[in-house]
C-alpha cells in the first residue's frame, strides 16, 4: 500500500532524526532572528480607515498634512474659577517638557468650574506614544498637588490612549502566557501522568508561536498590522499546536498500549493522526484566507498571522513530532507522576468506556438525540437574534471605572464633542477660488461657534473640525454626522470644483461597520465553498461535506447567543469580571465565524476520518461510528479542555474585545467537542446510514484516500531497544 504524505514525512523524519531536529531548531532562531531584528511595522492612523472616512484621510496623507496628535486635559474644582491657579502652573509644567506645542488658553465650561487645556505633541504623530510619558507625569503631579484642594485633572488624548492601549495589550499578553503555558502544561500532565509526554506538546507548541512571531514581524512590512494581531496568534498558535501533536502523540501511545512496536505505532499514527493534521491545518489556513475577502486591513492581518502560525504548528507536528518520538521511544513516559500516571492510564481506558456509555443510548435512539442535540444549540443561539454590533467606545472597551473611560467620559460631559469632531476634508483645483472659500466659510459657521477651518493652500486642501453633539459617539452624535454627510456638506459643496469628504473617530467606526457588513457574506459563502470543497475531497461524500457545514453554523450560531447574552445583556457578565456594555464589537461576529469553521475541523476531520478508517475495515456504519468515537474520545477530550482553557485565559483579560473574543470561541469549542461530536454528529450518521459514504457518480472521478494504515504488526525486535534507555540510537524500522 502506498503511503500519504504524512506517512512519508513521519517515517523520512524518524530515519533522520537530527537532521529533522536540528532542522526545526535553526528554523525557529533564524525567523526569530531575523525578525526580531526587522521589527514589526504597525498600522497608521491614515490606513485604517475605509469608505468616506477612509478617502478622507488618504487625501490628508496625500497632501502631507499629518494630523497631530492632540491632547486635552480637564482640570475641574468645586468653584467657579477654582481651577485657574491649578491650570496656570499645569500649562507650564507641559511647556517644560519640552514634548509639547501650540498650548492653547484654558478653555471654561459653562458653569465656570472647569477648564480644558488643550494641545499638541510634538513630531511625528505615528511616534507620539513614545513620547508621552513626560507629559503624562506632569499631568499626575498637578493632580497631585491639587488634590488637597479640591482639584481633579482628567486626560484624554490620542498620544495618551494609545499609549494606553499599548500597554494594556501588552500586559494581557503576559498575563496570557504566563497562565495560558502553565495552565496547558498542567491539562497535558494530569492527561498523560508523565512529564516528557506533557513537556512535548507545549514546547512545540510554543517554539511555533515564537517563529511565527518572527515570520510576522518580517510579513508586517508588506502588511502593517495592529497591535491586537500578536494575542490573536499567541491564542491560535497555543491552541492548535497543542492540539496537533496531542492528537499525534495520542494516537501513536494508543498504538503502544495495544501491543504495537514503536515503529509500527508511529508509522500508524504518521498515516492517521498525521494525515488528520494534515488536512485539518490546511482547511483552517484556507478558511483564514476569507478575512482577506473583507476588505479591512484588521481581517486582512489577523489572515495572515493565524496562517502563519497555523502553518508552522502543522509542520512541526508531522515532522519534527516524529523525529522526537522515535528518539524518546519509551522514554516518553519520563518523569512519571504516579498518582497522575495512573489516573492517566485509566483514563485513557475511561475515556473509552465513558463515550461507548454516551453513545450507547445515542446510537439506540438517534433521531430523539439528533432533534434534543439541534434544539439545545438553537435555544442557545435564539439570543443572537436581537444581536447589536458596534465599535465599543474606550468607556465600554476599558470598563466604566477605568482611569481613561473616566476621564473619556468627564471630559465629553463638560465640553460635547471635544474628544472626537468630524472632520471635513475639502480638496479643490483652487482652494482659495472665492466660491469655494465662500462655501467653506458658511460650512464652518453653520457647524457652531466650536468649530475650527484650517487650509493648506499648497495642497489645495482644507479641513473642518466639527463637535459632534452627545459624547461623541452615541445615537445623537450619529444622527449628525449622517445629516452632515447627507445634507450639510453636499448641499454646501453643490455645482462647486471642489470634493468633499466627512471623517474623523465616528466616521470611521461607522464606515468600518459597513464594510463588515458588505464583507461578511463573500466571506462566509468562500469559507463555506471551501470547507466544502476539502471535506468532499478529504472523503468522497457530498453528505459528510453538507454536514460537516451544518454542525459549524449550529456551533457558530450557539456562540453568538453566549457572546450576546453575557456581553449585551450582562447575564452573568460578572462571574468574569466584566460588565454589561449593550453590544458586540463589531469585528468579532466575522472573526469567531472564520476561527470557529477553522478550529473545529480539528475535531471533525479527526473524528471523521477515525469513523472511515473503521468503515474501510469492513465495519458497517453503526459499529464504525461507535469504533470511531470511542476511540478518539480521549484525544478529543483532552485537546478540547486544553483549548477552552486557553480561551477562557483570554475571557479574564483587561479589554472587553479579548473578553468576547475568549468567551466566544471558549464555549463553541465546548459545545463542539461535547454536545456536537458525542451526540449530534453520531445520531445524524447513524441516522443517514450508508448514505454518509455515498459517492455520486458524477464525482467517481475523484481520487481514493486512505484514511488509515495497515496495522498488522511489523516484524519483531526482539532484543532491540526502542529508544529506551541505551537505545537512543537504534535504527528505526518501517517495516511491512
Amino acid at each position: 500500500m502506498r503511503r500519504n504524505l504524512a506517512a512519508r514525512l513521519g517515517v523520512w523524519s524518524a530515519h533522520h532524526r537530527k537532521t529533522a531536529v536540528l532542522g526545526w531548531l535553526l528554523f525557529v532562531v533564524l525567523a526569530t532572528v531575523i525578525g526580531g531584528s526587522s521589527g514589526m511595522v504597525t498600522a497608521s492612523d491614515d490606513e485604517m480607515g475605509v469608505g468616506e472616512s477612509g478617502r478622507a484621510a488618504a487625501i490628508l496623507k496625500d497632501a502631507g498634512v499629518d494630523e497631530p496628535a492632540g491632547e486635552l486635559v480637564m482640570v475641574s474644582a468645586r468653584t467657579a474659577d477654582g481651577w485657574r491657579d491649578a491650570a496656570g502652573d499645569l500649562s507650564k509644567a507641559l511647556t517644560a517638557t519640552g514634548e509639547v506645542r501650540d498650548v492653547q488658553a484654558p478653555l471654561p465650561s459653562e458653569d465656570g468650574k472647569d477648564a480644558l487645556l488643550r494641545f499638541v505633541i510634538k513630531g511625528d504623530p505615528d511616534e507620539a506614544t513614545d513620547r508621552v510619558q513626560p507629559v503624562l507625569d506632569a499631568v499626575a503631579q498637578a493632580e497631585k498637588a491639587g488634590a488637597a484642594d479640591g482639584i481633579s485633572v482628567y486626560q484624554f488624548g490620542d498620544a495618551s490612549s494609545e499609549k494606553h492601549l499599548s500597554d494594556l495589550l501588552a500586559d494581557d499578553l503576559k498575563k496570557a502566557e504566563f497562565t495560558a503555558v502553565p495552565l496547558a502544561l498542567g491539562i497535558l500532565l494530569v492527561a498523560f501522568g508523565a512529564v516528557v509526554a506533557a513537556l512535548l506538546p507545549v514546547g512545540l507548541a510554543l517554539t511555533a508561536c515564537v517563529a511565527a512571531f518572527g515570520l510576522l514581524s518580517l510579513a508586517s512590512h508588506q502588511l502593517h498590522l495592529f497591535e491586537t494581531t500578536y494575542s490573536v496568534m499567541f491564542l491560535m498558535g497555543l491552541a492548535v499546536g497543542v492540539d496537533y501533536c496531542l492528537f499525534y502523540l495520542r494516537r501513536e501511545r494508543d498504538e503502544r498500549a495495544a501491543g504495537r512496536d514503536a515503529d509500527t505505532a508511529l508509522r500508524i499514527a504518521a498515516a492517521t493522526s498525521g494525515r488528520a493534521v494534515l488536512v485539518s491545518g490546511l482547511t483552517v489556513m484556507v478558511a483564514m484566507a476569507g478575512m482577506f475577502l473583507s476588505g479591512l486591513l484588521l481581517f486582512k492581518g489577523f489572515a495572515v498571522a493565524t496562517i502563519l502560525v497555523v502553518c508552522v504548528a502543522m509542520l512541526g507536528s508531522v515532522t519534527v513530532l516524529p523525529a522526537l518520538l522515535a528518539g524518546l521511544g519509551d522514554r516518553i513516559d519520563a518523569g512519571r507522576i504516579p498518582f497522575l500516571n495512573r489516573r492517566a492510564k485509566r483514563g485513557a481506558h475511561a475515556s473509552g468506556s465513558t463515550a461507548a456509555k454516551v453513545l450507547k443510548p445515542v446510537l439506540a435512539r438517534p433521531k430523539f438525540f439528533a432533534i434534543g442535540a439541534a434544539v439545545l444549540l438553537l435555544a442557545l443561539a435564539a439570543p443572537a437574534l436581537g444581536m447589536k454590533t458596534e465599535q465599543l467606545g474606550l468607556e465600554k472597551q476599558f470598563g466604566s471605572d477605568a482611569p481613561l473611560s473616566v476621564s473619556y467620559k468627564k471630559i465629553t460631559e463638560e465640553f460635547p464633542g471635544g474628544p472626537a469632531p468630524a472632520r471635513v476634508v475639502v480638496e479643490a483645483d483652487d482652494i482659495d477660488a472665492q466660491p469655494v472659500r465662500a462655501a467653506l466659510g458658511s460650512l464652518t459657521k453653520k457647524a457652531g461657534k466650536d468649530a475650527e477651518l484650517t487650509v493648506h493652500r499648497a495642497a489645495d486642501v482644507a479641513e473642518i473640525a466639527v463637535p459632534l453633539p452627545g459624547d461623541g459617539t452615541d445615537a445623537e452624535a450619529k444622527k449628525a454626522l449622517h445629516e452632515l454627510r447627507d445634507d450639510t456638506v453636499p448641499a454646501a459643496f453643490e455645482g462647486l470644483d471642489a470634493t468633499a469628504y466627512v471623517g474623523g473617530d465616528l466616521a470611521e467606526s461607522e464606515d468600518f461597520s459597513d464594510q463588515l457588513g458588505k464583507g461578511i457574506v463573500p466571506v462566509f459563502a468562500f469559507i463555506a465553498a471551501v470547507t466544502f470543497l476539502l471535506m468532499l475531497l478529504s472523503f468522497r461524500s457530498v453528505v459528510i461535506a453538507v454536514t460537516s457545514i451544518a454542525l459549524n453554523l449550529l456551533s457558530v450560531g450557539a456562540a453568538y447567543g453566549v457572546m450576546t447574552a453575557v456581553f449585551q445583556h450582562g447575564w452573568g457578565a460578572e462571574l468574569i469580571g466584566s460588565e454589561q456594555v449593550g453590544a458586540i464589537e463589531n469585528w468579532m461576529p466575522l472573526f469567531v465565524l472564520v476561527v470557529l469553521f477553522g478550529l473545529s475541523m480539528d475535531y471533525h476531520v479527526f473524528v471523521v476520518s477515525r469513523i472511515r478508517e473503521s468503515r474501510d475495515r469492513g465495519m458497517d456504519n453503526r459499529s464504525a461510528i461507535r469504533e470511531g468515537i470511542t476511540r478518539t474520545a480521549g484525544a478529543v477530550t483532552g485537546a478540547a479542555v486544553i483549548m477552552v482553557a486557553v480561551f477562557a485565559v483570554f475571557g479574564t483579560l483587561s479589554m472587553q474585545d479579548m473578553q468576547q473574543m475568549g468567551v466566544g470561541l471558549g464555549v463553541a469549542v465546548l459545545l463542539d467537542a461535547t454536545v456536537v461530536r458525542m451526540i449530534l454528529l453520531p445520531s445524524l450518521m447513524t441516522l443517514l446510514g450508508d448514505r454518509n459514504w455515498h459517492t455520486p457518480h458524477w464525482l467517481r472521478w475523484l481520487p481514493k484516500v486512505s484514511h488509515g494504515e495497515e496495522t498488522e504488526a511489523a516484524p519483531s525486535w526482539a532484543g532491540v531497544p526502542q529508544g529506551g534507555a541505551g537505545g537512543h540510537d537504534a535504527p528505526v524500522r518501517t517495516g511491512r
